[in-house]
């Protein structure tokens, strides 16, 4: 049996040898399917398949208590509101003598870091003692936070740095272990370094410090976390199940004590709220649902568009292997009589199968090794078309996992391409062939149309990924062109929070202050504006109102979208009022409470036509207070493919809570100089501070539409790729064909047959190819295009034009590709025709 492994190597390797170019063009093809299938499994098992690397992660689950929520709520990239506790209720739990071996806490903020000097900002984790200890991470230096570290809120002291962090940012100092490392201006002592595949339990999110849950990370009244408060909901929940326990049965375990705690422990401080809310807050249960991979919005943001794109890269390698089985079939049918010679000397045609399919392994072999500098090409190509906080979420190497999958798909490849060649080559009965080798064999009708149809099977999925292809890019320009509502040229925006270095807040007002005043001075800039939210960030600060005329029982969605704003922001960001004021530096905290509300606003409020002077209230049932002194035009607010919702605009200066503001300067000046000049103010205010995300406006617009841009490119290459292979492929068939024909259309053409009706008969041919390729492409279009519709803005998967457009191009290509070999078999000299049989 080796031996006759080794000997079929050897003759296969002989056999390629003889020709390169047929080798080569394999190789090359199944490398390129290979690559680009490779590099878009290896982001899709990351995100969306890749368990934690903790111990026994299937038996952990994530906790949730959707429902009826009164108070305030603050959630973020780990999951909605529906998975968050508030802190006291996560200490009942944990107390439970449940269905778990533990249950742990986390929450990410955001946070400036100081050490050795050096200043930076990025994640911080606060996490119970009980998160490691139930996660089973060992560290790589040191300890990890524990039970002991989180036992008094408001005394955290220590802290654990990730192995991303200890590494690239203090240079993996072993001696790093208790020196201090301040957080948000409170020192820490760093006591561990967390293991280097350990980034958290939220996908998409990598914190540089781990930290107590305990930890009172700024002065404001209002800043999350809130310990005490049962109507602060802010922390997200995951347990580990106890050996045995089942999750329906750690459900019913649960849930009756959950019930008490909600019944009897926080429905009697309900007392404000009505009939309905409090039996739906009464009939609330936690929700238990599988936590191997952790807790992330990341993974529903993700599903849908990385399952297009998992399914688009599967088309092209099916257009490769197509391509690869007609090659194949047709080298097939020049080896017919090599076969029958082997099969008429006792060969088996189990062993003749085998010999190919070691040629075809080989290919294949060759092709995966091919793949591997294209794979990482590709990964980092699709890195560079992604914002940093998008491709920070996985690794652009070749692990185990992406290694594996090349080996899978080079082996599937052999099945798709080589196994069917072979065991037709190896029936070919060699009577047959030995009494045919005097005239030349076309391989019988049976493999002419199994050529056909997969010739027409490549043209259908061409359609297919042309007209998803269209629709991204389509969908990409709706929402480019979209009217944001205020100024993206000439402005560059960053974010700066001093709470984060232990301001107070009068500290933080007379930052604020001097910071807008120096920045206004340097050179070339005409306007500076400020704003708790930043626009087209992706973060919301809602709030619910009482408006003044409004029956809010008629109507009991109140909520509103809210900003705080410096008093030149409408100006700087050329927002126009259509009626009204703007604010003015006098609207302070000792003068009457004021706001601006947009278009929206008043039509949902129905304030008519003139609302000025109207009062409202933030929160229902207090008092309207708030004076309404200007309506300013609609204008997008955290993502550009979002409606515009009622919006409410308040003066920074009428409060004291402000710690962080996102800053608006508007400059002719070039852009990387304007930075240099932000850097050099900052640092003369105070050099601890850092400065996060510097952009352009319009950089900020890209990076909002970052997922519409990546779609686009790469349904637009992936289209390329598929409509080129799957025209070479029907290129080489009908060449192929025509010239296992040369006699026939010699013989044509001696009798009197014009040159046009000889190419007409081509082209009627691969007309039959591509309309019913077409037909199946846009069937399979429209299929995957409801799997795609959240992803389309402005448009749907049954607009017309796109799917015209995708059957007029593909069906020039098809022409082009059939005429050329019409053309020149139609030019062929009878008698030389003739003569070559």
């Amino acid at each position: 049996m080796l031996s006759n492994l080794l000997a079929d190597v050897r003759y296969s390797l002989r056999s390629l040898a003889r020709r390169p170019a047929f080798a080569a063009v394999i190789v090359l093809t199944l490398a390129g399917g290979i690559a680009i299938n490779v590099a878009i499994y290896s982001i899709f098992e990351q995100i969306l398949l890749r368990p934690l690397p903790v111990r026994e992660p299937e038996q952990l689950v994530n906790l949730s208590a959707p429902g009826f929520k009164r108070g305030h709520t603050s959630c973020n990239d780990a999951g909605d509101c529906d998975t968050i506790f508030s802190y006291p209720m996560f200490r009942d739990l944990e107390r439970l003598d449940g269905p778990f071996a533990g249950i742990g806490a986390h929450r990410a903020q955001n946070a400036n870091f100081a050490f050795g000097g050096q200043s930076s900002y990025g994640k911080m984790l606060l996490v119970s003692g009980s998160y490691f200890p139930l996660l089973g991470v060992q560290p790589t230096l040191g300890r990890l936070l524990g039970p002991g570290d989180d036992a008094v809120v408001g005394e955290a002291s220590v802290a654990v740095l990730s192995h991303a962090y200890w590494s690239n940012a203090l240079g993996a100092d072993p001696a790093v272990l208790g020196k201090t490392i301040v957080v948000n201006g409170k020192p820490f002592a760093v006591v561990g370094v967390a293991p280097p595949e350990f980034r958290g339990t939220t996908v998409g999110m990598t914190p540089e410090v781990f930290v107590p849950i305990t930890f009172l990370w700024s002065s404001r009244p209002s800043a999350t976390p809130i310990h005490q408060d049962r109507s602060s909901y802010w922390t997200y929940l995951f347990a580990r199940l106890k050996p045995g326990v089942s999750l329906e049965e750690a459900s019913a375990a649960i849930n009756p004590a959950y019930r008490a705690i909600i019944n009897d422990v926080e429905a009697p401080s309900l007392s404000s709220a009505s009939a309905k809310d409090l039996a739906a807050f009464r009939a609330k249960v936690v929700v238990l649902e599988p936590g191997a991979r952790g807790q992330s919005n990341v993974r529903s943001n993700a599903r849908v568009p990385l399952t297009v794109l998992a399914v688009a890269t599967t088309l092209v390698l099916l257009i490769a292997c197509v391509n690869v089985a007609n090659l194949m079939l047709a080298r097939g049918a020049g080896r017919t009589g090599e076969v029958a010679i082997r099969t008429s000397l006792g060969a088996a045609p189990l062993r003749i199968a085998a010999l190919l399919v070691v040629e075809a392994l080989l290919l294949a072999l060759a092709a995966a090794l091919v793949s591997l500098p294209l794979e990482l090409a590709a990964v980092h190509g699709i890195v560079a078309l992604l914002p940093s906080f998008a491709s920070a979420t996985f690794d652009a190497g070749l692990d185990r996992v992406t290694l594996a999958t090349t080996a899978a798909l080079a082996l599937a490849s052999v099945v798709a391409f080589g196994l069917s060649p072979a065991l037709k080559l190896a029936r070919t009965p060699p009577g047959q062939v030995l009494q045919a080798q005097s005239t030349r064999s076309t391989g019988g009708k049976a493999a002419k149309r199994f050529r056909a149809a997969l010739t027409t099977a490549q043209i259908g999925l061409s359609m297919t990924l042309l007209v998803l292809a269209g629709w991204f890019a389509q969908s990409l320009a709706n929402a480019s062109n979209v009217d944001v509502g205020f100024r993206t040229d000439s402005l560059v925006t960053f974010t700066i929070s001093p709470e984060r270095n232990g301001y107070d807040r009068t500290r933080s007002a007379a930052f604020f202050d001097a910071l807008e005043t120096e920045l206004a001075a340097l050179p070339g800039v005409s306007s500076v504006a400020a704003s708790v939210v930043s626009l087209l960030g992706n973060s919301t600060w809602g709030t619910n109102v009482g408006v003044e005329g409004f029956d809010a029982a008629a109507a009991p969605d109140v909520d509103v979208l809210m900003n705080a704003v410096s008093p030149s922001f409408f100006r700087t960001l050329a927002m126009p009022l259509v009626a009204g004021r703007e604010f003015t530096a006098a609207d302070k905290l000792d003068r009457p409470q004021v706001a601006i509300v947009n278009q929206r606003f008043a039509e949902r409020f129905g304030l008519g036509d003139n609302p000025l002077g109207k009062h409202m209230s933030q929160g229902q049932g207090g008092p309207l207070n708030i004076e309404i002194v200007g309506v300013v035009r609609d204008a997008k607010y955290s993502e550009v493919k979002n409606p515009i919702s009622a919006q409410l605009f308040l003066p920074r200066l009428q409060s004291n809570d402000v710690g962080t503001l996102s800053l608006y300067v508007q400059s002719s000046a070039d852009p990387v100089a304007l930075r240099a000049g932000i850097e050099q103010v900052v640092g003369r205010l105070d050099p601890a501070l850092p400065i996060m995300d510097v952009r352009t406006m319009r950089e900020v617009v890209r990076e909002n539409l970052f997922i519409d841009r990546t779609m686009s490119v790469l349904g637009g290459s992936l289209a390329v790729l598929a409509t080129l292979l799957a025209s070479l492929g029907l290129y080489g068939v009908l060449s192929y064909n025509l010239a296992q024909r040369t006699r026939e259309i010699g013989l044509r053409l001696a009798l009197g047959a014009a040159p046009a009706r000889l190419r007409g008969m081509v082209l009627r041919e691969v007309a039959t190819m591509a309309a019913i390729g077409g037909a199946v492409g846009l069937a399979a279009a429209l299929l995957l295009g409801q799997l795609a519709r959240s992803l389309l803005y402005g448009l749907a998967p049954t607009d017309p034009v796109v799917p015209a457009i995708a059957v007029a191009v593909l069906g020039a290509i098809a022409v082009a590709a059939g005429y050329l070999p019409a053309r020149r078999a139609s030019r062929v000299d009878p008698m030389v025709a003739l003569r070559s049989e």
